[in-house]
Protein backbone atom coordinates (compact mmCIF):
# COMPACT_ATOMS: atom_id res chain seq x y z
CA UNK A 1 0.00 0.00 0.00
CA UNK A 2 1.65 3.58 -1.25
CA UNK A 3 1.24 6.57 0.57
CA UNK A 4 -0.22 9.85 -0.63
CA UNK A 5 -1.27 13.03 0.36
CA UNK A 6 -4.79 15.15 0.05
CA UNK A 7 -3.74 18.79 0.43
CA UNK A 8 -7.69 19.76 -0.51
CA UNK A 9 -8.84 22.63 -1.53
CA UNK A 10 -8.50 26.49 0.49
CA UNK A 11 -11.19 28.23 2.69
CA UNK A 12 -11.09 32.26 2.56
CA UNK A 13 -7.50 32.39 2.26
CA UNK A 14 -5.33 30.13 -0.03
CA UNK A 15 -2.48 28.95 2.05
CA UNK A 16 -0.29 25.50 0.90
CA UNK A 17 1.13 22.96 3.44
CA UNK A 18 4.59 23.18 1.68
CA UNK A 19 6.42 21.96 5.08
CA UNK A 20 3.77 18.97 4.69
CA UNK A 21 4.34 18.25 0.86
CA UNK A 22 8.03 18.94 0.51
CA UNK A 23 8.54 15.94 3.59
CA UNK A 24 6.29 13.46 1.74
CA UNK A 25 8.05 14.23 -1.69
CA UNK A 26 11.11 13.45 0.77
CA UNK A 27 10.07 10.60 2.08
CA UNK A 28 8.91 8.81 -0.95
CA UNK A 29 5.20 9.15 -0.72
CA UNK A 30 3.27 8.45 -3.95
CA UNK A 31 1.35 11.44 -5.14
CA UNK A 32 0.05 15.39 -3.91
CA UNK A 33 -3.18 15.95 -4.58
CA UNK A 34 -5.31 18.61 -4.72
CA UNK A 35 -8.93 19.55 -4.99
CA UNK A 36 -11.33 22.16 -5.74
CA UNK A 37 -14.94 22.80 -4.81
CA UNK A 38 -16.24 26.65 -5.49
CA UNK A 39 -13.31 28.79 -4.89
CA UNK A 40 -9.10 27.96 -5.19
CA UNK A 41 -9.27 25.46 -8.48
CA UNK A 42 -6.89 22.16 -8.19
CA UNK A 43 -4.36 22.78 -10.85
CA UNK A 44 -2.48 26.20 -9.75
CA UNK A 45 -1.76 25.20 -6.37
CA UNK A 46 -0.56 21.76 -7.99
CA UNK A 47 1.64 23.55 -10.32
CA UNK A 48 2.97 25.71 -7.57
CA UNK A 49 4.00 22.65 -5.17
CA UNK A 50 5.15 20.41 -8.53
CA UNK A 51 7.82 22.87 -8.80
CA UNK A 52 8.57 23.18 -5.31
CA UNK A 53 8.96 19.05 -5.26
CA UNK A 54 11.30 16.56 -7.07
CA UNK A 55 9.54 12.95 -7.32
CA UNK A 56 6.39 13.18 -6.07
CA UNK A 57 3.21 12.14 -8.11
CA UNK A 58 0.91 15.26 -9.00
CA UNK A 59 -3.04 14.97 -9.19
CA UNK A 60 -6.14 16.36 -9.09
CA UNK A 61 -8.52 15.12 -6.91
CA UNK A 62 -10.78 16.04 -8.74
CA UNK A 63 -10.44 18.76 -12.01
CA UNK A 64 -14.70 19.39 -12.24
CA UNK A 65 -15.63 18.39 -15.64
CA UNK A 66 -18.35 20.48 -16.38
CA UNK A 67 -15.81 23.54 -15.10
CA UNK A 68 -13.42 22.54 -18.55
CA UNK A 69 -14.19 21.48 -21.85
CA UNK A 70 -12.63 17.86 -22.18
CA UNK A 71 -10.23 19.68 -24.24
CA UNK A 72 -8.64 22.19 -21.75
CA UNK A 73 -8.77 19.31 -19.59
CA UNK A 74 -6.31 17.44 -21.79
CA UNK A 75 -4.20 20.50 -22.64
CA UNK A 76 -3.96 21.09 -18.88
CA UNK A 77 -3.07 17.58 -18.10
CA UNK A 78 -0.20 17.12 -21.42
CA UNK A 79 1.04 20.13 -19.97
CA UNK A 80 1.32 20.02 -16.50
CA UNK A 81 3.05 15.80 -17.23
CA UNK A 82 5.56 17.28 -19.74
CA UNK A 83 6.82 20.12 -17.06
CA UNK A 84 6.46 18.05 -14.28
CA UNK A 85 8.88 15.27 -15.86
CA UNK A 86 5.62 13.31 -15.74
CA UNK A 87 4.50 12.95 -12.84
CA UNK A 88 0.71 14.24 -13.37
CA UNK A 89 -2.19 12.05 -12.41
CA UNK A 90 -5.34 13.42 -14.24
CA UNK A 91 -8.68 12.96 -11.01
CA UNK A 92 -11.64 14.02 -12.63
CA UNK A 93 -15.04 13.91 -11.25
CA UNK A 94 -18.78 15.94 -12.27
CA UNK A 95 -19.08 17.50 -8.49
CA UNK A 96 -23.00 17.69 -7.62
CA UNK A 97 -25.97 19.76 -9.20
CA UNK A 98 -25.75 22.94 -7.04
CA UNK A 99 -22.34 23.51 -7.63
CA UNK A 100 -22.45 22.47 -11.40
CA UNK A 101 -25.75 24.57 -12.27
CA UNK A 102 -25.53 26.96 -9.27
CA UNK A 103 -21.86 28.00 -9.27
CA UNK A 104 -20.81 26.78 -13.26
CA UNK A 105 -24.30 27.44 -14.85
CA UNK A 106 -24.08 24.13 -16.81
CA UNK A 107 -26.63 21.74 -16.60
CA UNK A 108 -25.79 18.78 -14.78
CA UNK A 109 -27.09 16.15 -17.23
CA UNK A 110 -26.89 12.87 -17.02
CA UNK A 111 -23.81 12.09 -14.98
CA UNK A 112 -22.70 8.67 -16.53
CA UNK A 113 -23.56 9.48 -20.09
CA UNK A 114 -21.65 12.64 -19.85
CA UNK A 115 -18.75 11.07 -17.82
CA UNK A 116 -18.36 8.28 -20.27
CA UNK A 117 -18.28 10.96 -23.37
CA UNK A 118 -15.59 13.10 -21.24
CA UNK A 119 -13.14 10.53 -20.67
CA UNK A 120 -13.18 9.24 -24.32
CA UNK A 121 -12.65 12.63 -25.57
CA UNK A 122 -9.64 13.01 -23.31
CA UNK A 123 -8.25 9.78 -23.99
CA UNK A 124 -8.32 10.50 -27.76
CA UNK A 125 -6.82 14.09 -26.92
CA UNK A 126 -3.92 12.26 -25.35
CA UNK A 127 -3.43 9.37 -28.16
CA UNK A 128 -2.97 11.47 -31.22
CA UNK A 129 -3.92 8.80 -33.16
CA UNK A 130 -6.38 11.00 -35.50
CA UNK A 131 -7.61 15.09 -35.89
CA UNK A 132 -10.18 14.87 -33.17
CA UNK A 133 -13.89 14.19 -34.18
CA UNK A 134 -16.85 13.55 -31.50
CA UNK A 135 -20.15 13.43 -32.07
CA UNK A 136 -22.43 12.59 -28.51
CA UNK A 137 -25.18 13.79 -26.24
CA UNK A 138 -23.19 16.10 -24.46
CA UNK A 139 -19.95 16.88 -26.50
CA UNK A 140 -20.03 18.16 -30.58
CA UNK A 141 -16.54 18.50 -31.64
CA UNK A 142 -16.44 20.07 -34.32
CA UNK A 143 -19.34 22.34 -33.32
CA UNK A 144 -22.01 22.31 -35.87
CA UNK A 145 -25.12 23.62 -33.53
CA UNK A 146 -27.71 26.12 -35.19
CA UNK A 147 -25.00 28.83 -34.39
CA UNK A 148 -21.93 27.61 -35.34
CA UNK A 149 -19.81 29.76 -38.43
CA UNK A 150 -19.05 26.36 -39.91
CA UNK A 151 -15.07 27.11 -40.35
CA UNK A 152 -14.39 24.67 -37.27
CA UNK A 153 -12.47 21.51 -38.24
CA UNK A 154 -11.28 18.42 -36.55
CA UNK A 155 -7.41 19.06 -35.18
CA UNK A 156 -4.70 16.80 -33.36
CA UNK A 157 -2.70 18.71 -30.86
CA UNK A 158 0.31 20.49 -31.21
CA UNK A 159 1.78 19.08 -27.75
CA UNK A 160 2.87 15.38 -27.98
CA UNK A 161 1.85 14.31 -24.81
CA UNK A 162 1.99 11.00 -22.85
CA UNK A 163 -1.21 8.38 -24.17
CA UNK A 164 -1.20 6.94 -20.94
CA UNK A 165 -1.53 9.56 -18.48
CA UNK A 166 -3.60 7.84 -16.04
CA UNK A 167 -7.06 8.59 -15.38
CA UNK A 168 -9.13 9.00 -12.18
CA UNK A 169 -12.54 9.03 -11.22
CA UNK A 170 -14.34 9.98 -7.85
CA UNK A 171 -17.43 8.35 -7.47
CA UNK A 172 -19.71 7.38 -4.82
CA UNK A 173 -22.86 5.88 -6.21
CA UNK A 174 -23.31 2.13 -7.23
CA UNK A 175 -23.47 2.86 -11.23
CA UNK A 176 -20.90 5.37 -11.02
CA UNK A 177 -18.50 3.42 -9.47
CA UNK A 178 -18.83 0.56 -11.68
CA UNK A 179 -18.62 2.92 -14.68
CA UNK A 180 -15.71 3.98 -12.95
CA UNK A 181 -14.08 0.48 -12.91
CA UNK A 182 -14.99 0.06 -16.06
CA UNK A 183 -13.41 3.08 -18.02
CA UNK A 184 -10.38 4.77 -15.36
CA UNK A 185 -7.64 4.10 -14.37
CA UNK A 186 -8.15 4.85 -10.53
CA UNK A 187 -11.13 5.41 -8.48
CA UNK A 188 -10.67 8.64 -5.66
CA UNK A 189 -13.66 7.57 -3.18
CA UNK A 190 -14.21 9.53 -0.24
CA UNK A 191 -15.47 8.75 3.10
CA UNK A 192 -14.07 4.78 2.37
CA UNK A 193 -14.65 2.54 4.53
CA UNK A 194 -12.55 -0.52 4.16
CA UNK A 195 -14.74 -2.67 6.51
CA UNK A 196 -17.45 -2.17 3.97
CA UNK A 197 -16.06 -2.49 0.78
CA UNK A 198 -17.55 -6.03 0.14
CA UNK A 199 -20.99 -4.71 0.83
CA UNK A 200 -20.88 -1.85 -0.56
CA UNK A 201 -18.60 -1.40 -3.35
CA UNK A 202 -16.99 -4.89 -4.50
CA UNK A 203 -19.81 -5.87 -7.07
CA UNK A 204 -19.97 -2.96 -8.79
CA UNK A 205 -16.16 -2.69 -9.17
CA UNK A 206 -15.87 -6.17 -10.16
CA UNK A 207 -19.64 -5.43 -12.88
CA UNK A 208 -17.11 -2.56 -14.22
CA UNK A 209 -14.04 -4.16 -14.73
CA UNK A 210 -16.30 -7.59 -16.50
CA UNK A 211 -17.82 -4.65 -18.50
CA UNK A 212 -13.76 -3.15 -19.56
CA UNK A 213 -13.22 -6.74 -20.57
CA UNK A 214 -9.39 -7.47 -21.85
CA UNK A 215 -9.09 -9.62 -18.24
CA UNK A 216 -8.61 -5.93 -16.15
CA UNK A 217 -8.53 -6.46 -12.88
CA UNK A 218 -7.42 -5.12 -9.62
CA UNK A 219 -4.01 -5.30 -10.54
CA UNK A 220 -4.76 -2.70 -12.85
CA UNK A 221 -6.48 -0.46 -10.71
CA UNK A 222 -6.02 2.28 -8.28
CA UNK A 223 -8.10 2.84 -5.42
CA UNK A 224 -6.71 5.79 -3.80
CA UNK A 225 -9.26 6.72 -0.98
CA UNK A 226 -8.42 10.11 1.12
CA UNK A 227 -8.13 9.28 4.73
CA UNK A 228 -8.03 11.76 7.86
CA UNK A 229 -5.15 11.34 10.31
CA UNK A 230 -5.82 12.77 14.20
CA UNK A 231 -3.28 11.40 15.75
CA UNK A 232 -3.56 12.17 20.17
CA UNK A 233 -3.99 10.62 23.31
CA UNK A 234 -7.63 11.72 23.34
CA UNK A 235 -9.54 9.04 21.11
CA UNK A 236 -12.82 11.59 21.69
CA UNK A 237 -11.23 14.81 20.75
CA UNK A 238 -9.78 13.21 17.50
CA UNK A 239 -13.48 11.59 16.40
CA UNK A 240 -14.50 15.27 17.35
CA UNK A 241 -11.87 16.69 15.21
CA UNK A 242 -13.19 14.98 12.10
CA UNK A 243 -16.85 15.15 12.80
CA UNK A 244 -17.35 19.06 11.50
CA UNK A 245 -16.43 17.81 7.91
CA UNK A 246 -18.39 14.63 8.40
CA UNK A 247 -21.74 16.63 9.10
CA UNK A 248 -20.61 18.98 6.30
CA UNK A 249 -20.70 16.58 3.60
CA UNK A 250 -23.61 14.35 5.14
CA UNK A 251 -25.76 16.96 5.78
CA UNK A 252 -25.76 20.27 3.56
CA UNK A 253 -23.46 18.97 0.54
CA UNK A 254 -26.39 18.43 -1.51
CA UNK A 255 -30.33 18.95 -0.99
CA UNK A 256 -32.52 16.73 0.74
CA UNK A 257 -32.91 13.48 -1.55
CA UNK A 258 -30.15 14.82 -3.90
CA UNK A 259 -26.98 14.22 -1.46
CA UNK A 260 -24.53 11.40 -2.28
CA UNK A 261 -22.60 11.44 0.79
CA UNK A 262 -25.83 11.36 2.56
CA UNK A 263 -27.03 8.36 0.72
CA UNK A 264 -23.28 6.81 1.18
CA UNK A 265 -23.69 6.93 5.25
CA UNK A 266 -27.09 5.30 4.37
CA UNK A 267 -25.21 2.33 2.33
CA UNK A 268 -23.04 1.97 5.81
CA UNK A 269 -25.73 1.16 8.04
CA UNK A 270 -26.19 4.59 9.21
CA UNK A 271 -29.30 6.05 7.95
CA UNK A 272 -31.00 6.64 11.08
CA UNK A 273 -27.96 8.56 12.64
CA UNK A 274 -28.05 10.25 8.46
CA UNK A 275 -31.44 11.70 8.71
CA UNK A 276 -30.79 13.43 12.29
CA UNK A 277 -27.31 15.28 11.12
CA UNK A 278 -29.52 16.31 7.55
CA UNK A 279 -32.29 17.63 9.18
CA UNK A 280 -30.25 19.51 11.70
CA UNK A 281 -28.00 20.93 9.16
CA UNK A 282 -30.51 22.14 6.97
CA UNK A 283 -32.20 23.71 9.70
CA UNK A 284 -29.11 25.55 10.41
CA UNK A 285 -28.11 23.98 13.79
CA UNK A 286 -24.58 22.83 12.56
CA UNK A 287 -23.57 22.66 16.41
CA UNK A 288 -26.24 19.73 17.08
CA UNK A 289 -25.25 17.99 13.28
CA UNK A 290 -21.36 17.80 14.11
CA UNK A 291 -22.63 15.59 17.49
CA UNK A 292 -25.15 13.81 16.18
CA UNK A 293 -21.97 12.51 13.56
CA UNK A 294 -21.73 8.45 15.15
CA UNK A 295 -18.02 7.64 16.86
CA UNK A 296 -18.40 4.50 14.75
CA UNK A 297 -18.86 6.28 11.67
CA UNK A 298 -15.88 8.42 12.00
CA UNK A 299 -13.94 5.18 12.98
CA UNK A 300 -14.95 3.58 9.85
CA UNK A 301 -13.63 5.99 7.15
CA UNK A 302 -10.60 8.09 9.26
CA UNK A 303 -7.55 6.91 11.59
CA UNK A 304 -8.15 8.54 15.22
CA UNK A 305 -5.90 7.96 18.34
CA UNK A 306 -2.73 7.08 19.58
CA UNK A 307 0.00 5.78 17.69
CA UNK A 308 -0.35 2.39 18.60
CA UNK A 309 -4.41 2.68 17.75
CA UNK A 310 -3.46 4.11 14.76
CA UNK A 311 -0.73 1.02 13.85
CA UNK A 312 -3.80 -1.43 14.30
CA UNK A 313 -6.66 0.34 12.25
CA UNK A 314 -4.73 0.80 9.67
CA UNK A 315 -4.66 -3.41 9.06
CA UNK A 316 -8.50 -3.13 8.15
CA UNK A 317 -6.94 -1.05 5.25
CA UNK A 318 -3.83 -3.42 4.53
CA UNK A 319 -6.33 -6.06 3.94
CA UNK A 320 -8.78 -3.93 1.53
CA UNK A 321 -7.94 -3.75 -2.08
CA UNK A 322 -6.83 0.01 -1.44
CA UNK A 323 -3.50 0.21 -3.00
CA UNK A 324 -2.91 4.35 -2.42
CA UNK A 325 -3.85 5.94 0.75
CA UNK A 326 -3.91 9.44 0.43
CA UNK A 327 -3.41 11.22 3.81
CA UNK A 328 -5.39 14.10 5.56
CA UNK A 329 -2.80 15.31 8.05
CA UNK A 330 -2.19 19.08 9.78
CA UNK A 331 1.09 18.48 10.71
CA UNK A 332 4.67 16.88 9.76
CA UNK A 333 4.85 15.00 12.42
CA UNK A 334 1.58 13.23 11.94
CA UNK A 335 2.30 12.56 8.36
CA UNK A 336 6.38 11.32 10.12
CA UNK A 337 3.92 8.72 12.60
CA UNK A 338 2.05 7.28 9.76
CA UNK A 339 4.99 6.86 7.17
CA UNK A 340 6.98 5.08 9.59
CA UNK A 341 4.20 1.95 10.06
CA UNK A 342 3.41 1.80 6.67
CA UNK A 343 6.89 2.63 3.86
Amino acid sequence: MRLGIMAGYSGAKIELPLDIVQEADRLGFYALWTAEAYGSDAVTPLAWMGALTQRIHLGTAIMQMPARTPANTAMTAMTLDQLSGGRFLLGLGLSGPQVVEGWHGQPYGKPLARTREYVGIVRAILKREKPLVHTGEYYQIPYAGADATGLGKPLKSILHGRADIPIYLAAIGPKNVQLCAEIADGWLPIFFSPRHYDAVYKEQIEAGFAAAGGGKALAQFDIAPSVAVMLGDNLESCWNACKPALALYIGGMGARGKNFYYDLACRYGYQEAADRIQELYLAGNKADAIAAVPDALVDDVALCGTKERIRDRLQLWRESPVTTLNLQVYDVETLRAVAEMVL
